[in-house]
């Protein structure tokens, strides 16, 4: 049996976690801001407009902190595999980072798998009109916070967790719901 002290100590920081990681940037149903990035996909530098993008479909736009950093090559992983499916449901995939942005080239090749776009985003100001910025060692970074967008730019899904874990299972069913209500 669990000392009562422990178990109201183990609720209150589940709590907290719980607080901490339900934090989403900016609301679902908000318009998001638009934005032309330099990006690489399998390691071809490119320019990513998320206006051109939404042409095709939803987007699912997903922020990180650095590339090559242990998180964020999980996530990218994780993207990289999820890739074809979202496709399918005409869904494209493209991630955001303020962090070493020098080497998106590489890590689009090497962690996204060739498979989706990466961007660097210098000096967080993507981050930061999506209201999805960290402080890490003294240096600005975007949060990992992922979103789905809608054709018509509105936010369909807006989620922030530290876990790289989930973001590609609540990206999924907001782009299975859209696709679902809208086929």
């Amino acid at each position: 049996m669990i000392p009562m002290k422990k178990l109201v100590l183990s609720l209150t920081a589940a709590a907290l976690l719980n607080i901490a990681t339900a934090h989403a940037a900016l609301p679902t149903g908000s318009q998001a801001p638009d934005f032309k990035l330099q990006g690489a996909l399998a390691g071809k530098p490119l320019t990513f407009s998320l206006q051109q993008a939404l042409q095709k479909g939803p987007v699912v736009l997903y922020f990180f902190p650095a590339a090559f950093s242990k998180g964020c090559t999980i996530e990218a992983h994780a993207f990289a595999e999820a890739t074809d499916d979202f496709k399918k449901l005409g869904a494209t995939v493209v991630g955001v980072t303020a962090g070493n942005t020098d080497q998106v080239d590489e890590f689009s090749k090497l962690e996204c798998r060739d498979k989706f776009t990466v961007t660097a985003d210098p000096g967080a100001k993507v981050a930061a009109q999506y209201d999805t910025l960290m402080k890490m060692n003294g240096k600005t970074l975007s949060d990992r916070t992922s979103y789905v967008i809608a054709p018509d730019g509105k936010i369909l899904l807006s989620y922030t967790d530290r876990n790289p874990e989930t973001h590609i299972q609540k990206t999924m069913e907001a782009v299975k719901q859209y696709a679902n209500a809208h086929s």
